[in-house]
């Protein structure tokens, strides 16, 4: 079981779905979500520069990444989140998410190494089963 995950997606129903699926699959002890990739590099930025001695931070194993989103989507998120800047989190593996199926996608996400699938929504318990074999856990 994986200790945290992240969720990266604009719609409530797609969060509270993939919480209650990853809950009941006890595929991770912790879901955390953000709404945007804005949101996400913030959640990041606060693990970079906290100090805080008392309080381990804890940062995602894994990514549940939506391409299209409002403010930015995850296709600005991982131009990002790939950049020197967040190089201690560039082993966490990310798993796009998404209601598209767009060939030219599907060629986008090879050129992001931490990219180890794409998949379609909604998640489901059969994909977390295929997940848990992928990562080996």
């Amino acid at each position: 079981m994986l200790e945290q995950i992240l969720c990266i997606d604009d719609d409530p129903i797609t969060l509270m779905l993939c919480k209650k699926v990853i809950s009941k699959s006890e595929f991770s002890n912790e879901i955390i979500t953000a709404q945007n990739g804005e949101e996400a590099l913030h959640h990041f930025n606060t693990l970079k520069y906290t100090n805080n001695k008392n309080k381990v931070n804890k940062k995602p194993e894994l990514i549940f990444l939506d391409l299209n989103m409002p403010v930015m989507g995850g296709w600005e998120f991982l131009d990002h989140f790939t950049s020197p800047d967040y190089a201690e989190f560039n082993k966490v593996n990310v798993i796009v998410l998404s209601s598209t199926i767009d060939p030219e996608d599907l060629a986008k996400a090879k050129k992001y190494p931490i990219i180890i699938d794409f998949l379609s929504k909604p998640i489901t318990q059969p994909m977390l089963e295929y997940l848990k074999k992928k990562i080996d856990f």
